[in-house]
């Protein structure tokens, strides 16, 4: 999907990583939510509460996912799930813009 509709969005960022990475999040009419942001080059660490989608809309990145010890190659768009109370590693190279969602549970 290339856009939202009928979404509430918050005015406040998320900031992370002394603003190199940043969010903003948007919430859809049927109450899923989603953050749409921005990573700067640098390593980065971060923790889930539950499941996670994240879209990579463009960029050049490397994750490492929870349960695996080799990290995937992203260069452009690309899309990888993040299981619920774990962490994953990020190793940006290149502005990197994103989309998470958040499933309802």
């Amino acid at each position: 999907m290339s856009q939202f509709t009928g979404a509430t969005i918050q005015k406040a960022a998320n900031i992370y990583y002394d603003g190199k990475v940043t969010s903003r999040t948007v919430t859809l009419e049927n109450g899923t939510k989603v953050t749409l942001g921005i990573m700067l080059p640098g390593v980065y660490e971060f923790s889930t509460d539950g499941p996670e989608t994240m879209e990579i809309l463009s960029g050049n990145l490397k994750v490492l996912l929870p349960g695996t010890e080799v990290w995937k190659d992203i260069n452009g768009a690309e899309t990888f799930h993040v299981p619920g109370n774990s962490k994953f590693a990020l190793e940006v190279f290149a502005l990197t813009d994103y989309c998470c969602s958040y499933p309802i549970v």
